[in-house]
Parts: C-alpha cells; structure tokens; sequence
C-alpha cells in the first residue's frame, strides 16, 4: 500500500462521520452530503501524491462541502438552502455536535427501529452495507433496502438536522443508545485482519460522553458509557504481544487500564441505583467480571440472575445466548442440559449467522468429550467469523481436538 493509500484509509476510518456530519449541516440532504465525502476521498487520492495535508479531516471537510456548494449552485437549489444556512453557519468546528445532530437524525421516531439502526451504522460509522449487514445479523441486500428506505423518508418528511428539545430526547434515547453500542462492538471485534478498530471504538465512546453531557440526570447513557469504559479498560489485554486474541479468562489483568476501569465502574454503579435499565444490567454484569479478583472467582451466580433480568425487559436470542454461556460455568452446571439450550437457540433465525452460537456450542461439547460434534461446531463458527484474530482462536481450540 502507498503512502498515499495508507493515509486515505486512515483518514477514512477516522474521519469519514464527521465530514460527513460537517457536510449534512450545509446540505440538509443525506444522499448529497454522502455522494460529496465520497467524491472528496476520492480527489484525495488524485491530490495528496503531491503531498498529503497536514489535516486530513479538514481538508477532506472543506473539499467535500466545497463539491456540496457547486452541486447546490448548479442544481440551483441554493436560495432554498439559504436560510438553513444562515441559522448554522457553513464553516467546519463543531464536529462533535454535528454527530450528535447527524445520530438523532438517523433515530428519528419517523423511521422504523431497524432503519435507524442500519442507517445510522452506515452514516456514523463508515461501514459498508455488508458489515452492517454483518452487525445487525441480516442480508446485505435487506441492510441495503433498510438504508435506503430511511435515507428516502428523511428527505420526503423534511426531518430536521438538529438535536431533539428536551421533551423529545426520551423517545429516542433507546435507539440512539443501542446505535452508539453497536459502534463499539463494529469495533470491538472488526471485520477484517486486526481484533479491534479504534477509531470505531473512539467514536462510540465520544459519542456516549456527549450523551452522558447532554442528559446528565439519565441513568441509562451513564450505564452505557461506564459499559464502554469498563470494555476499553481491557483493550491491551486482549491481544498478545504477536497480535493474537487473548479471552477475558487468560488475560493479565495487570495490564488493565486502572483509572478507566474505575470509572467505568462508578458510573455503572450509579446508573444500577437508579434503575435496571438494560444497558444498566449489561454494565452491572461487565462490572462483576472486572472486580473479580480472578476468572475463577467471578460470582458466576450472580452474572447468571443479572442475565435472568435483563431478558425480563429485554428479551432477546443473544441474550438467552449470553446467559446459556453464563450458566454453563458455574460450578458444577449440568452441561447437557445447556447444550440442549443451545440447540434450541440454533433455531432461532436471529442466530442463524451469529459465529458465536456455534463458538459456544463447540465449547460445551469439547467439555462433553464430544470431539467430533465439538470440531464440527468449530468448523461453523470458523466459516460465519470475519475477523482474522477470532478465527485464528477458534482454529487454535479446533486443532487442540485433533490433537488429543
């Protein structure tokens, strides 16, 4: 990869929502202000051979609302844009605002839930349509109808670009909530060679602190920045020194990142006093991982009610999953008991392409002495894994079968 193609990338994945956001202030029109980043990064590449600019993310700003102007003009739509103009004034600086803006654009109550989240995903995170397929456990070619229904309602309703009023906030919290943690876990475990993609992991915790500043007094954003937090405390810990995927149960807590750690677990004690909001229980069971003065001493018990309770007001497959992998390490867990729990998880089409049903049934099934139904299960959740660390892992516990 060439100098030049190796800063275009950078650039992209860490500036690409907010000369986006940046453009959508000055055009009020989703698929323009898209069409323009894109044409931006692409005259980047005939640009920069000359030499790359010191800011990347400004330069692609400027150029990309420069091209949003000359459409306008040409499409001579310019007056009617005026006094959206006039109320924000066009020059780039308040980045971090205008994701705010763009997010509760995508999560306007007007869409449906699921166009929110895989327009907003697509938008704010820079995916392709076939990673948020990948994220939300569906068809590129239904995440690509999604986006384009939403994108298409937006300009048909004239939803505003802006930050809701406070009465407004409450409607959308959940969703704008869940689009911010679904960011996180896109990098959390990317798709693609490396484990993790922090400018994926950076936006969503920016994001969730400018939730947490925006409404302080709600407990849930506090719950879901302290969830972050308490996850990127983890961060280094998480790949050996040659880039490979260490599990929570191996990893040398020594290397944990102590002052965000506790942060992390203030805020999700705080929010667990005010409510057992799902994001709360999600912080609530992180924070019983990390305060365990070991894997083997994690109060197993307690992980396994606090997943009992978050499908109470949040039923969902993947939480069934969750709590499945939960009960299986208590001790003394009747194992095939959870097996046949999975099994019945593998019917539910939400799970039909998430790797770690069949990650987590390989497990059980090894701890069974059930080697070849175990080998096949890794060989599943190999084939539906797109990160290479993962997949490297599961070929790693595959090959410890064969070998035994």
């Amino acid at each position: 990869m060439s100098a030049v193609e190796d800063a275009l990338d950078r650039a992209y994945r860490e500036c690409w929502s907010t000369v986006l956001a940046s453009t959508v202030r000055l055009t009020r029109d989703l698929d323009l202000a898209e069409d323009c980043t894109q044409d931006a990064f692409v005259q980047a590449l005939k640009t920069w051979t000359d030499g790359i600019p010191a800011n990347p993310g400004g330069w692609l700003t400027t150029v990309a609302r420069r091209l949003a102007l000359d459409r306008l003009r040409r499409e001579t739509t310019l007056r009617r844009k005026l006094p959206l103009l006039v109320e924000e004034p066009g020059e780039p600086g308040e980045q971090p605002t205008d994701l705010l803006r763009l997010v509760f654009t995508c999560c306007h109550p007007a869409l449906a839930r699921d166009s929110q989240v895989a327009l907003t995903l697509r938008l704010i995170c820079g995916l392709t349509t076939r990673e948020v397929a990948a994220g939300l456990l569906i068809s590129e070619a239904t995440a690509a109808a999604r986006i384009t229904r939403a994108k298409k309602k937006i300009a048909a309703a004239g939803i505003p670009y802006r930050i809701p009023a406070d009465e407004e906030l409450s409607e959308r919290l959940d969703v704008v909530l869940t689009v911010v943690q679904l960011a996180y876990t896109a990098g959390h475990v990317a798709a693609g060679p490396e484990l993790t993609r922090a400018d994926l992991t950076g936006r969503a915790l920016e994001l969730a602190g400018l939730l947490v500043r925006l409404m302080p007094d709600e407990p849930e954003p506090q719950a879901l920045l302290g969830l972050l937090q308490m996850m990127q405390a983890r961060g280094d810990a998480r790949v050996s020194e040659d880039g490979e995927l260490v599990l929570l149960a191996d990893q040398d807590r020594s290397r944990w990142d102590v002052r965000l750690l506790a942060e992390g677990v203030s805020r999700a004690t705080a929010a667990l006093q005010q409510g057992h909001g799902r994001f709360a229980l999600q912080a609530a069971i992180a924070g019983l991982h990390v305060t365990a003065p070991s894997w083997e001493k994690t109060d197993w018990h307690q992980v396994v009610r606090m997943y009992d309770a978050m499908l109470v007001s949040w039923p969902s497959p993947i939480v069934a999953l969750n709590r499945a992998a939960a009960v299986s390490l208590v001790p003394g867990a009747d194992l095939t008991a959870v097996l046949a729990e999975l099994d019945a998880l593998g019917k539910e089409p939400a799970l039909k392409s998430y790797a770690y049903l069949p990650a987590t049934r390989a497990d059980v099934l090894a701890r069974l002495d059930r080697k070849e139904a175990a080998i096949a299960a890794y060989d599943e959740a190999i084939a539906l894994t797109a990160n290479g660390p993962e997949q490297r892992f599961l070929r790693r516990r595959r090959a410890a079968l064969t070998a035994t």
